[in-house]
């Protein structure tokens, strides 16, 4: 079955039987199936294996209670290792030989700029993308685009409010730590946007330093910080676990002296793991809230997951996961007979203002395909992830600014 990594999906017939996607027989007529092209080797692995844990988890539960008007689902995820030119043809034989129904939780940016214009010309929906760059949130929104999670640009924008509002920093002294290519640009773009709107008017006086995707090559990156004078006094980092991890430990060990703030896509357990103590502060915005909260939906997901997959631990990216194929199960389950490419749109778009027990209003509409625009924040302490409010950042203790 060539490079297809098939993901079994447990289905309630009188008793649990395992579910297979049959690429031979494209889509059967009884069967619903979703594909996916993400990191399941390489640096950024557990991004996507998070990610499709989450999906799968949502899936099976509602194979549980019966699937969509009887018909079962099935999730085929292909590895790219979070590379572009892995993506593309992921995407062709997703869309054109296994004929799924939508291509859904795809990871990264760099990725999505591959595979959106596939999407798009093949009119397949683009689903629930781990990434919350700005290319997938055009005005008016592309039709096959439908994104769940809030933008590069809100969680940037809600990490520079609590620096410049609760820290009493100046914009000047925020810094940015990026990756090299489309998801680094995408949230620095969305940093100095944010920015502006706290009086910066000179986008040459922001420090930005970068690294290339895939490595942990960020010694340069920080020695260019260590040099300005004065140095930053924040440092907003738009990338994956392992390279922000490096920096942070390289950050720590040559007294830099500032908040580390990381985007959601850097992977809050793994950085946690990484970084053991040494992580101690650094904070971490989030797209979902904290998976242990008394919340409807994390505790749906807290259920699900050990049915799903009992050796997975909760983690925020299967928690998207699961939130997010939930959004889409939701609007599936609207659809008179067998679902279409161009009915799964329709329904999504339908939905306008609804609750699925996040503790947050979600909706979506013909102009509006972003479900969720809420930003939670989250702190390293002793190697684990914990919920903080954004007014706690001024008493984190990764930098002291009096």
């Amino acid at each position: 079955m060539s490079r297809s990594t098939l993901i079994p999906i447990m289905c309630l017939l009188g008793a649990l039987v395992s579910q297979h996607c049959h690429a031979e027989d494209r889509a059967p007529r009884d069967e619903i199936v979703l594909g996916m092209s993400t990191a399941l080797t390489g640096p950024a692995a557990d991004l996507g294996i998070n990610m499709r844990t989450g999906v799968v988890a949502a899936l099976d539960e509602c194979n549980r209670a019966g699937g969509i008007h009887g018909r079962t689902l099935c999730l085929i995820a292909l590895d790219d290792a979070y590379e572009p030119a892995k993506t593309a043809p992921n995407m062709r034989k997703l869309i054109e030989e296994d004929n799924v129904l939508a291509v859904v939780g795809n990871l990264g940016t760099p990725t999505a700029i591959a595979a959106v214009p596939i999407a798009i010309a093949t009119k397949t929906p683009f689903y629930g993308a781990f990434t919350g760059a700005g290319m997938l949130r055009k005005t008016p929104p592309d039709r096959y685009v439908i994104n769940y999670r809030a933008s590069y640009a809100e969680e940037t924008a809600a990490i520079v409010d609590a620096l410049v509002d609760g820290s009493h920093l100046k914009p000047g002294e925020i810094a940015f730590f990026t990756q090299r290519d489309g998801y680094g640009d995408s949230g620095f773009a969305g940093g100095l946007a944010a920015l502006k709107q706290h009086g910066l008017r000179d986008d040459r006086s922001v420090p930005h330093v970068r690294y290339e995707r895939n490595t942990v090559a960020v010694e340069k990156a920080l020695s260019d910080l260590l040099l300005l004078n004065p140095p930053p006094k924040a440092v907003i980092m738009v990338g994956a676990y392992a390279p922000c991890a490096a920096f942070v430990r390289l950050a720590r060990e040559n007294a830099l002296d500032a908040t580390l703030v990381n985007l959601s896509f850097v992977g809050s357990e793994s950085l946690a793991k990484a970084l053991g103590k040494e992580g101690d502060g650094v904070i971490i915005s989030q797209v979902v809230p904290y998976f242990d909260v008394d919340l409807p939906i994390a505790r749906d997901f807290r259920a699900a997951l050990p049915v799903s997959n009992p050796a997975a631990n909760p983690t925020f990216g299967s928690m998207e996961g699961y939130v997010s194929t939930r959004v889409l199960l939701r609007a599936m389950a609207t659809i008179d007979g067998k679902p279409t490419r161009e009915t799964v749109i329709d329904a999504l778009e339908a939905c306008g203002k609804f609750d699925i027990g996040l503790g947050e209003p979600l909706e979506l509409g013909k102009e509006n395909h972003q479900a969720c625009h809420h930003v939670w924040a989250t702190e390293l302490r002793g190697g684990r992830v914990a919920p903080i409010e954004w007014a706690d950042l001024s008493k984190t203790n990764g930098a002291s600014h009096d």
